[in-house]
């Protein structure tokens, strides 16, 4: 277990890559991923920020996050819906984020599916959960964390299917990991027992 976990300066053990001297890194470990989230614009910024991290690491997205804010419009959805070919042109030349034309492009472009997908279910929230992995990760294993799962692999083919991009599985399983749809902390982590709790006082939407 000693190659998954890892003592941090303050003594407590945590997943090895939460366990770091980067203190954004390790709040983040602690205090979200895996703290199951019903919240529309969080979800949806999670969505997109997993899609701009493709080929990156989430510490390089982390440290952008704001600038990503700024730029996208908090990942109100209505509001990035209207973006247009002026707003792509305004985005590339931002160097507070990640340029890659596809990725911004995809991301406009998921903002005006995530509206339509809301109008049928009622919420994201209420589509996401849909696809909760269960049972959570068992507290023996597998080792290692896996990249995708059936269920995230079923998500995005629903959502590629809805006109969606940058959502392959790999992709929607780090957001069900991040969002709490799956617990992969680690036994023995300080977070796991807090996820698990969180999740069992979660009232699903209906």
């Amino acid at each position: 277990m000693s190659d998954w976990l890892r003592a941090a300066e303050d003594g407590l053990e945590r997943c090895a890559w939460g366990a770091g001297p980067d203190t954004q890194y390790r709040d983040y470990h602690d205090t979200e991923w895996g703290r199951p989230v019903l919240d529309d614009r969080r979800l949806f910024e999670k969505l997109c920020l997993e899609g701009f991290q493709s080929g990156l690491s989430w510490l390089t997205i982390l440290r952008k996050r704001e600038n990503f804010r700024s730029a996208f419009a908090g990942f109100e959805a209505h509001a990035m819906a209207n973006f247009g070919a002026q707003d792509v042109e305004r985005l590339l030349g931002d160097a507070g984020i990640v340029r890659h034309r596809g990725k911004i492009e995809s991301t406009i472009n998921n903002a005006r599916r995530v509206i339509a997908l809301a109008e049928e279910f009622g919420s994201l929230a209420a589509y996401v959960w849909r696809f909760e992995a269960e049972p959570y990760r068992p507290a023996g294993g597998p080792f290692p964390i896996p990249s995708v799962s059936p269920a995230s692999t079923a998500m995005s083919k629903d959502l590629k299917k809805r006109g969606w991009s940058f959502v392959g599985p790999t992709t929607v399983y780090a957001f069900m990991q991040a969002m709490g749809l799956t617990n992969d902390h680690f036994e023995g982590c300080c977070v796991r027992r807090a996820c698990l709790d969180a999740r069992a006082a979660l009232v699903l939407p209906g």
